[in-house]
C-alpha cells in the first residue's frame, strides 16, 4: 500500500519501465505517471519541458538513467546525455516552475578504496565513464533546482527486470556448479525498498513542506553489506525453499572475470541520514532478498 495519500497531484516518474520506475507505479498508486521513450528522451531535450507542461507534476522522480557500465566505456557521449546533461536541463525545467526534483545516483562515484562505508560527505572519485556521468549528473542537478535531493542506491535487484538476483536464479537452475565475484563488497538494494522510500520521502514533503535543509545527497540502499558472491548464495538458498536445487557456488577473484569498466571494490554506503532527516529505515538486505525470491517464484 502507498504511503502518499491518494489526493493531490502527479508524481512524474522518468525511467520507462526500468527496476525503480516499475516499483514505482507499482507501489506508489494512481498519482505515479510513468513516462519513458520516445515520449520522453533526454536525447531530444524538447520532450522535457513538453512532459512537464502536459503532466503538470507536483515532484519529479528521476529513474533513467545509461546504467550500462561496460557499454559507457566506449559510448561516453550517449551515457553523459543520459547521466549528466539529460538530467541537468530536468533539474532546471523543474526549478523554472517550482517542482521539487528527485535524481537517483550510484554508489559508482566512488572508488571503492576507502575501506569503510561511505557518508554523503566523502568526496567521489569514480573510476569509470558511468560513474563520472552519474557524479557530474549530481553535480548539475543540485546547482540547477535548490530543491534538490540527490538519492545514491546500489546493487539494485528486483523481481522483474534484468538483474544479479534474477541472473544467478536462472543460472543457478540451469547449471550445478556457478563462480561468483567474492571480493567486492557493497548494499544490495530491492528496487521495491529504494521506491519506499522515495515514496516516504515524498509524503513527508507533502506533509510538512519543503525545507532548504532538506536539499542534497542521501545514500539509499538496503541495510547490512554482503558480497556478490554472498548475494548469491543467499538468493539460491531462498530459491532451494522454494524447490529450486541448490548450486555449488565458488568465490572468484575480480581478475578472474575481467570486464572493461572497473568495478568498485568496497562501494558499502552508510545510508543513517535518510533516517535521521526523513525518519526512513531500509530494510536488511537478507530479508529483501527472501521476499523478492518469492515473487519471483509465485510469478512462474
Amino acid at each position: 500500500m502507498s504511503v502518499l495519500a491518494s489526493q493531490g497531484g502527479p508524481i512524474l516518474v522518468t525511467g520507462g519501465k526500468g527496476q525503480l520506475a516499475t516499483s514505482l507505479v507499482n507501489l506508489g498508486g494512481p498519482r505515479i505517471q510513468c513516462v519513458g521513450r520516445p515520449e520522453f528522451d533526454f536525447d531530444k531535450p524538447e520532450t522535457l519541458a513538453a512532459t512537464l507542461d502536459a503532466i503538470k507534476p507536483v515532484a519529479v522522480v528521476n529513474a533513467a538513467a545509461w546504467t550500462a557500465v561496460d557499454l559507457a566505456e566506449t559510448e561516453s557521449d550517449a551515457a553523459a546525455r543520459a547521466n549528466t546533461s539529460g538530467p541537468a536541463e530536468l533539474a532546471r525545467l523543474c526549478a523554472l516552475r517550482d517542482i521539487p526534483f528527485i535524481h537517483v545516483s550510484t554508489d559508482y562515484v566512488f572508488s571503492g578504496d576507502k575501506g569503510s562505508p561511505y557518508v554523503e560527505t566523502d568526496p567521489v572519485s569514480p573510476q569509470t565513464v558511468y560513474g563520472r556521468t552519474k557524479a557530474e549528473g549530481e553535480t548539475l542537478a543540485l546547482a540547477a533546482n535548490p530543491k534538490t535531493l540527490v538519492f545514491r542506491t546500489s546493487w539494485v535487484y528486483s523481481a522483474h527486470g534484468k538483474n544479479f538476483v534474477r541472473t544467478m536464479l536462472n543460472a543457478g537452475a540451469k547449471n550445478p556448479a556457478l563462480k561468483v565475484v567474492g571480493d567486492q563488497r557493497g548494499n544490495p538494494t530491492s528496487s521495491d525498498d529504494l521506491a519506499q522510500a522515495i515514496l516516504s520521502v515524498l509524503a513527508v514533503l507533502e506533509k510538512d513542506g519543503w525545507k532548504d535543509s532538506y536539499a542534497g545527497i542521501y545514500h539509499v540502499c538496503g541495510t547490512g553489506e554482503t558480497t556478490w558472491y554472498g548475494l548469491a548464495v543467499a538468493a539460491l538458498k531462498d530459491a532451494e525453499a522454494h524447490g529450486q536445487k541448490m548450486p555449488e557456488v565458488t568465490a572468484i577473484r575480480t581478475e578472474d572475470w575481467p570486464t572493461p569498466a572497473k568495478r568498485p571494490a568496497d562501494s558499502r554506503m552508510d545510508n543513517s541520514k535518510l533516517n535521521t532527516v526523513f525518519g526512513v529505515t531500509m530494510p536488511k538486505w537478507e530479508e529483501s532478498v527472501k521476499k523478492t525470491v518469492s515473487e519471483i517464484f509465485t510469478q512462474k
